[in-house]
């Protein structure tokens, strides 16, 4: 473990090191595409939009509008759904398995508006209106932001394009924990709403058996030197010749296999039995898609406190935002949303006994549900052979017959 923890920091210091060096160099690399390409890919149409949070973020946001297969094109009132990303990734994890496997798909193949968000800090939301990139202010932000700012202004976005007064909300790993937030920081969300899908919520985390989280909480749990040290930046910054040099590799080289399958294990964790291994090059192209080190700071800080709380900037600081020492936590008795819980026995960062402390506290949980495949694990809820049938089938029938009955009152 500690070999894959030094080998992560030597990849942060070379990539932070070249990250403004623009080499000439004649190696055939593939153009990166955007999510909309890879929708349009596929028959789909696609939009891309951008929203401005109230501190000045500027968030991509990608849309199916409509599906091909449905000739619907001219229809209006269609139900919207957003689906969000992990963390380390962006839109096109979504987007991966095709037409026939990929969630934002089979939901807009049922008839529904379909909206991708990106978190900021990613490479599709690495802009500000106020701070350039580079100012350690543009990364000073964990998931408290996201839930408490990005979602809320991602989901005003969408419900004022398309005139809905509520939406389906379908998020994995970090998605989850962003929701948490947001539904109860700004509880007022949790009325625009229909239904939220959480997919591997790592939520409560003192029981995870996630390597890097584990090994390096005594540096990071606690806010001290090693916190103060590498919060605030950039974490496994994204550069356009290492990202080119890997997907190239991954594509071209079908020995390099086992490489490719240790840079998803370094990502999402040892637990990818079940991935379609047929997607490691394209995953390769734009994962790691960039974080905040506060973001990765703030999951470490969860397990150590096994608590489920604002983000700790020791005691001094704590004062100053907060008015007390400790950090919050957070109130989940206040989401009120229709929540739908997903989790995997070989998850080793949303771990069942993390999951089983949710449900008393919840007041409105719809479904508590387990996969019955005991190797399912953490990226297999996007990446998996058999995600369709095990996964977005049920969430997409219960989206759908949310909207029956809604429909029927």
């Amino acid at each position: 473990m500690l070999k894959g923890v030094l080998t992560i920091l030597a990849i942060v210091a070379i990539t932070g090191a070249i990250d403004d060096f623009d080499p000439f160099i004649d190696i055939p690399f593939k153009r990166i595409k955007t999510s909309a390409e890879r929708i349009e890919a596929h028959g789909y149409p696609a939009e891309s939009h951008f929203a401005e949070t109230p501190d000045g973020y500027v968030l991509n946001l990608f849309r199916i509008p409509h599906s091909p297969k449905l000739n619907n094109a001219g229809g209006e009132g269609r139900p919207a759904v957003l689906i969000m990303h992990g963390l380390f990734s962006c839109s096109d994890c979504f987007l991966l398995n095709g037409p026939e496997s990929a969630l934002p798909f089979n939901y807009a193949d049922a008839g529904y508006d379909v909206w991708l968000g990106n978190a900021r800090g990613n490479i599709y939301s690495r802009n500000n209106t106020r701070l350039d990139v580079k100012h350690p202010h543009f990364w000073k932000f964990s998931w408290h932001e996201i839930g408490a700012i990005d979602l809320p202004t991602t989901i005003d976005y969408i419900l004022d394009r398309t005139g809905q007064q509520a939406l389906h909300y379908v998020g994995h790993s970090q998605g989850c924990t962003s929701f948490f937030v947001m539904g109860s920081f700004r509880p007022e969300y949790n009325a625009k709403i229909k239904t939220a899908h959480m997919l591997a919520p790592p939520v409560y985390m003192g029981n995870t058996t996630e390597g890097l989280i584990v090994s390096t909480a005594p540096l990071f749990g606690h806010h001290g030197i090693g916190s103060t040290l590498l919060e605030n930046q950039v974490l496994l910054p994204q550069n356009a010749f290492i990202q080119r040099l890997l997907d190239t590799t991954c594509s071209n080289q079908p020995i390099m296999l086992g490489y490719c399958k240790t840079l998803a294990m370094l990502w999402g964790g040892p637990e990818i039995g079940n991935l379609n291994q047929t997607l490691l090059p394209q995953i390769a192209e734009t994962h790691p898609a960039g974080v905040s080190s506060n973001q990765a700071i703030h999951y470490i800080q969860s397990f150590a406190s096994n608590e489920f709380r604002l983000y700790d900037w020791g005691s001094r600081k704590n004062l100053e935002y907060y008015g007390v020492a400790e950090p919050p936590s957070y109130d989940i008795t206040k989401i009120t949303s229709e929540l739908y819980l997903y989790y995997g026995l070989s998850d080793g960062s949303a771990n069942k006994k993390d999951i089983s402390r949710l449900p008393e506290l919840l007041p409105n949980l719809a479904l508590l549900h387990e996969v019955p495949d005991p190797t399912w694990g953490h990226l297999d809820f996007i990446f998996a052979t058999e995600v369709k049938k095990v996964i977005n089938d049920m969430v997409l029938d219960y989206s759908i017959a949310y909207d029956a009955e809604e429909s029927n009152k």
